[in-house]
């Protein structure tokens, strides 16, 4: 697959975030068999949660049912509007989806799902279907994934704000570098490996760009309507983050710093601003931005104005701090 890109595409392409197509990954994964880039150490603390709510209600089987190993319903997943989509976004797209639409989809996966039980059947058969899916969800997003969200959501953060930063001012080229193997900038367009054949115009509505943190290690691409066209990839450090427990404050640096400044000063190896940070940990914004004054005083952080954020990032000095105790 291809997507030609005009001049006029530059200017209209934008990143969003998509909360509710990374829970659809996780829950699936935890569905089985593939974990689908989803490490043990996740699944494990996830299983019994998730079990737990497939006993408690049918509809998460019913979201389980609408998809096949290589697609799924894609009014579950409505394309994201904007960087600060919320799962409460999604949900009310999803309760507000075309009815008729939904259940064009619905009979779709039932014809090709024929093991789907009766209670998951009936959710899907019934006249509040779209509420029943959008209750299961946040449920879900509850047990599953909102405690992890901050950071996540951190990662995907930064990565737009690299991705962006490198449109604007190399183009094409160098916003897709290290994107992804199956991604590249070829002769005026975006050249897909593995995809169907065929070129796609993007006429001028530019492209929706979507860093993820369970699509790694794939791309998802979209090209029909109700979305946008899109690329869904693996944001830049998501193997670490996958990899890694929640953030901990360095100890051979909180005892000189105080916790919270180690901690800030630890998470600094790529830029963040004040609000995403304090997202990220459940710090006050204003706590925050005492402690990266300090921090940036002490000549351990240093900051540059992007837009209308200030962004923050590790010295070489603050290199060395975090480096020492390794």
């Amino acid at each position: 697959m291809r997507f030609e890109v005009g001049a006029e595409d530059l200017l209209r392409t934008r990143f969003a975030l998509s909360p509710v197509f990374e829970l659809q990954n996780v829950m699936r994964a935890l569905e089985g068999p593939h974990n689908r880039g989803v490490p043990e150490s996740w699944l494990g603390r996830l299983r019994a949660p998730f079990a737990r709510l497939r006993a408690a209600d049918p509809a998460v089987d019913a979201v389980l049912a609408l998809h096949t190993s290589d697609s799924g319903a894609t009014f579950l997943c409505p394309p994201p509007q904007r960087i600060g989509q919320t799962i409460a976004d999604d949900l009310a797209a999803l309760r507000a989806a075309p009815g008729a639409a939904a259940r064009a989809e619905i009979g779709y996966y039932l014809e090709r799902r024929p093991e789907i039980g009766d209670a998951a059947r009936a959710v899907l058969t019934g006249a509040d279907v779209l509420e029943r899916l959008a209750v299961a969800f946040a449920a879900a997003w509850e047990r599953l994934l909102a405690g992890d969200w901050p950071r996540m959501r951190l990662l995907c953060e930064r990565d737009v704000v690299h991705r962006a930063a490198e449109l604007g001012r190399s183009g094409w080229a160098a916003a897709l570098a290290g994107l992804h193997p199956k991604v590249r900038w070829r002769a005026g367009g975006i050249d897909l490996a593995g995809r169907s054949p065929g070129t796609i115009v993007l006429g001028g509505e530019g492209l929706l760009l979507i860093p993820s943190v369970f699509i790694w290690p794939e791309i998802a691409v979209y090209g029909d309507e109700p979305w946008p066209k899109a690329i869904v990839y693996p944001a830049r450090g998501v193997a670490t983050l996958l990899e890694s427990e929640p953030a901990a404050a360095p100890e051979h640096l909180a005892a000189l710093l105080g916790r919270s400044r180690a901690l800030l000063l630890d998470s600094l190896a790529d830029t963040a601003s004040t609000s995403q940070l304090a997202r990220a940990f459940g710090m006050a914004v204003g706590a925050v931005g005492d402690h990266l004054a300090v921090l940036h005083r002490s000549g351990l952080v240093e900051r540059a104005r992007s837009g209308r954020s200030v962004l923050y990032r590790r010295t070489a000095l603050g290199d060395s701090l975090i480096e020492g105790g390794q």
